[in-house]
């Protein structure tokens, strides 16, 4: 089968179209044909060898974690799904023509494969940076680089919740964070001083790692209440940093239920073909997006 690997840690250059042998469901696993995968700036941070001395892999390898398809292997002990079922899930080297899923769920019936590949790490993430900022309905939470994959979802699950959430993006995606509900506010000089005069903020989260820790910490009058999913650096400024990944199986029955009650809709900003799987990166690696980046196969 054809699969995106990298022989060496570099830049997106290292990335290429291999022919590999195809992988099969283990116990508790199924193997789906992949229609499309999920761009997660982790791929590029793996790709890079930034993980290598808390998460070391073996080269060469494969890209990506996310990924939706058609099943078409079941493993032993894998229930309530069979053959032919669209899913959407986490697995490994999801940049690929087939993958091997640890955890999914069905597709909710108007979703298009491209726009499922988007949600897997997304919703995670926002479900378990919202839970661990503690925040609660009445309260307000504000949210650094808002107008990416998580951010979008965090907005949108965090309306659900009944939180008020303040939103700082790029001056082209002000109108995008308010149509998720957010207060909104632009990058740049002042930008503490705008989000002041929404009134007082709970918690923050850090989603874009552009080295405004010591802001968000004013902000919310304590370190503590800032968390990090981008900022490796900040624990050694009293903030939390988050990279551990939560109960990936409840995040997608709940991203599952927020699409089909039409309470989350993550747009796809840009699809790309499995051989352009660099061009990807670059993209990604360079920030700004609105919603999320997709590869299709």
């Amino acid at each position: 089968m054809k699969r995106i690997s990298f022989a060496e840690f570099g830049g997106p250059d290292v990335l290429h179209l291999t022919d590999v042998e195809e992988p099969h469901a283990g116990p508790g696993q199924i193997r789906i044909a992949v229609r499309a995968a999920g761009v997660n700036p982790v791929d590029w941070r793996i790709r890079e060898g930034q993980f290598q001395k808390t998460r070391p892999i073996e080269l060469p390898a494969g890209v990506g974690q996310d990924a939706a398809g058609v099943v078409d292997e079941v493993g032993e002990g894998a229930e309530g799904v069979e053959a032919g079922d669209r899913v959407f899930g986490r697995g490994s080297s999801t940049y690929a023509e087939f993958a091997v899923l640890s955890a999914w769920a069905r597709m909710p019936e108007d979703l298009t494969y491209t726009e499922a590949a988007g949600y897997p790490s997304v919703v995670e993430t926002a479900l378990r940076i919202i839970r661990e900022a503690g925040v609660q309905s009445g309260q307000t939470l504000l949210v650094s680089g808002a107008s990416g994959g998580v951010g979008s979802a965090v907005l949108q699950i965090a309306r659900d919740r009944g939180i008020t959430v303040i939103g700082t993006a790029g001056a082209a995606n002000q109108d995008y964070l308010r149509s998720l509900g957010a207060l909104a506010t632009t990058y740049g000089e002042g930008w503490v001083e705008r989000v002041r005069q929404f009134g007082h903020v709970d918690a923050a989260l850090d989603l874009a790692g552009s080295g405004v820790i010591r802001e968000l910490a004013e902000l919310t009058g304590d370190p503590q209440k800032v968390i990090s999913i981008a900022d490796l650096a900040a624990p050694g400024l009293g903030a939390r940093y988050s990279g551990v990944t939560g109960n990936v199986p409840q995040a997608l029955a709940a991203a599952a239920d927020l699409i089909s009650r039409a309470r989350l809709h993550i747009p796809v900003e840009k699809s790309y073909p499995l051989a352009e799987a660099a061009a990807a990166h670059i993209d990604s690696h360079a920030g700004h997006t609105r919603g999320r980046r997709v590869v299709v196969v």
